[in-house]
């Protein structure tokens, strides 16, 4: 017998809503007291109702739960191929192998790792056809699930050259794509996050780098693989990757590209912290949550210490960790697409979209991409959009606790820093200015840095 629990109660609607929050506000303006605007020029509402809901899209997310990636970068190859298989032992799903050698030993780096349910992602910072052919032929013969991570663009937007020149690296991405079997095309959208760029140029840029590629490589029959960075906007941020993914979709239909996107998350690098820094797990919990639920479909975790410790077991064990609770403790394995549904995230979702869309479109018909970037125009709105959220870090607005709230003053971390946790400069000629990635808190963490004993 079924059972209809709240056909006992009488339908509330919107509109009786409002009234009885006006009401409540004793004569408050209701806009100017219960709706706020976000960076990106988004009003939010006090709440949501289904009869002012209507969904306007389609959104086919991730089928299958997330898997845990664990990035590995590749100096000693046989250290990393035991660093990579007691990754896999501990609960890592993927492996991300970042590759600076070319000659590197396939065979030896992939020696006892497993075939079954795991995928191995091989990112190059450079372009070398022999590398990705050997890579594709050792795939074949092997049976392991390999995906190559290559992205001229990328490479662009953070050096401020390609790797050779626009005509020769285009040119090698349509061999490859000629000669590939295996995914091999990645997009860093994660620069641009990490720069400190807001949400819709987050997407708009993301798109116009694809459109980028289904413009200039004549045959793109593979997926498409797209990193992204998870912000502390837990609501927005599962919205921000809905919305990657419909507009994706959409863009891609255009080229008849019918295969979805790949979706790696990783937590953002803007509001770490090298002071009080266990704040930072809590910080990348709730990021890779918001990842979850808009549906990566893989997430890479960041260790707590990374911005100042090498890569240390330690770490590497207690970021994975994370994502297994959340994964087989918190049941996120067992419900996908868990958002659907949900008014207030829906109407994130079209609203980020349509926005994220028109600012697409603008870029397009000013030339594209890269003609923006050669002329300076999305670095220039990236630095403003990053300026504004500096402001209102410094002046108290945004808030990093234990950095500019709440902060330790006998918390020492001069003796302990392995590594450089600031932007390093490095003068030289450069085709564009590069997009530069900058954590909110450096300033004042450097102004701590000096003043210690």
């Amino acid at each position: 017998m079924e059972t209809h629990l709240f056909d006992d109660f009488e339908h509330v609607s919107s509109k009786q809503w409002k009234q009885q929050i006006q009401y409540e506000l004793n004569g408050s303006d209701y806009n100017e007291t219960l709706i706020w605007e976000s960076p990106e020029g988004i009003k939010v509402k006090p709440f949501y109702h289904f009869d002012e809901s209507e969904v306007k899209y389609e959104l086919e997310t991730n089928k299958k739960s997330f898997a845990v990636v664990q990035n590995i970068f590749v100096h000693d190859v046989h250290k990393s191929n035991k660093r990579a298989v007691d990754s896999i032992n501990r609960g890592a799903e993927y492996i991300c192998f970042t590759i600076e050698n070319k000659d590197i030993e396939l065979q030896t780096l992939m020696k006892e790792l497993p075939l079954e349910d795991n995928t191995y992602f091989f990112y190059l910072p450079f372009l070398s056809i022999d590398l990705i052919k050997r890579i594709n032929k050792f795939s074949i013969e092997t049976k392991y699930n390999c995906v190559i991570k290559v992205d001229p663009i990328g490479q662009l937007l953070k050096d401020g050259n390609w790797f050779e020149d626009l005509e020769k690296d285009i040119a090698k991405l349509n061999t490859i794509s000629e000669i590939s079997s295996i995914p091999f095309l990645t997009i860093n959208a994660a620069l641009i996050q990490n720069a400190g760029a807001n949400m819709v140029q987050q997407l708009a840029y993301t798109l116009a780098h694809i459109n980028e590629y289904f413009n200039r490589i004549k045959n793109i029959n593979l997926p498409i693989t797209i990193e992204i960075a998870v912000g502390s906007n837990y609501f927005f941020e599962i919205s921000k990757i809905r919305a990657l993914r419909l507009l994706f979709k959409t863009l891609a239909k255009e080229y008849n590209h019918e295969l979805d996107c790949h979706i790696i998350a990783t937590p953002t690098k803007r509001n770490k912290t090298i002071y009080d820094y266990n704040v930072n797990m809590l910080r990348t919990t709730t990021e890779c949550m918001s990842a979850i639920l808009g549906g990566a479909n893989s997430i890479a975790n960041s260790a707590y210490d990374a911005l100042y410790h090498k890569d240390n077991e330690f770490g590497d064990r207690i970021s994975r960790n994370q994502l297994l609770i959340l994964k087989n403790e918190s049941y996120f394995d067992k419900v996908v697409n868990v958002a659907d549904g949900c008014y207030y995230i829906e109407s994130l979702t079209e609203q980020l979209a349509e926005k994220s869309l028109l600012l697409f479109k603008e870029i397009e018909a000013k030339g594209g991409f890269i003609t923006q970037l050669i002329e300076g125009a999305i670095q220039k709105k990236i630095s403003e959009s990053a300026a504004k959220e500096q402001d209102l870090f410094d002046n108290g607005s945004e808030v990093l606790l234990g950095t500019n709230k709440y902060p330790n003053k006998n918390d020492k971390m001069k003796n302990d820093l392995e590594l450089f946790p600031f932007v390093k400069q490095n003068p030289r000629k450069t085709l564009i200015t590069p997009i530069i990635e900058k954590r909110l808190a450096e300033k004042l963490e450097q102004e701590r840095l000096s003043q210690e004993l």
